[in-house]
């Protein structure tokens, strides 16, 4: 035990101003307080909840901390407001953000969050198939006309928040610009649903099949 503390005493010594002179500049360092803009992340939602409202991306953060700390240019990027939505249940639901929802580098300190508070509005959510319309742009000479048009498949799933799934009668093509010419054609094109929070449960590509003949 004694050659433990009179070993390398030299370097041991050193290492301790080491440790002293770094304590000191911490401790004496100015603590300041700033706003940043954060991300807003959402974790452990149920497959069988939606949201139907609008999601809040960002939200600013009044922080406190080490001028050091708060003046790193990656500070911003390791920060983040993380909602856990584990219990959440259709309805309207209210997040305080409160330090335990916040992730910020060490040594920084959340003061307030500006909105304090997120409301969002939560229900079951839907699957249902509705039928491909195909869009046509203007074009073909005035002696021609579409004889036949099929799309393949015929109807797409859309899933999304239960009340704007009903709503959705169809869905649309991307206009169709046909060739010219006395002919049947294929095209590749992709439906498109009209409402943000509805999406396709695979992939939107259909293939439309069209027969262009004469008046």
């Amino acid at each position: 035990m004694k050659n433990f503390f009179t070993q390398n005493v030299g370097w041991k010594l050193l290492s301790l101003a080491a440790a002293v002179l770094l304590w000191i500049s911490v401790a004496s360092e100015p603590e300041l307080a700033t706003f940043i803009s954060v991300p807003v992340q959402y974790k452990n939602l149920s497959p069988g909840v939606e949201i139907n409202s609008d999601v809040v991306e960002t939200v600013y953060l009044e922080v406190r901390g080490p001028s050091e700390a708060l003046h790193l240019p990656e500070a911003p990027r390791r920060s983040a407001v993380i909602l856990d939505m584990a219990d959440v249940e259709p309805g309207q639901r209210t997040f305080t953000i409160d330090s335990g929802d916040v992730r910020l580098p060490r040594g920084v300190q959340l003061v307030r969050a500006i909105p304090a508070q997120i409301r969002m509005i939560f229900e079951p959510g839907a699957t249902r198939s509705v039928p491909v319309e195909v869009q046509f742009a203007d074009g073909l000479p005035a002696d021609l006309q579409v004889l036949e048009a099929a799309v393949e498949p015929s109807a797409l799933a859309i899933t999304g928040p239960a009340s704007r799934v009903a709503r959705v009668a169809s869905v649309h093509t991307d206009p169709l610009t046909l060739k010219p010419e006395v002919r049947t054609s294929r095209y590749r094109l992709e439906a498109f649903v009209n409402d943000a929070r509805v999406r396709f449960q695979d992939s939107p590509q259909v293939t439309v099949k069209v027969t262009v003949g004469k008046k």
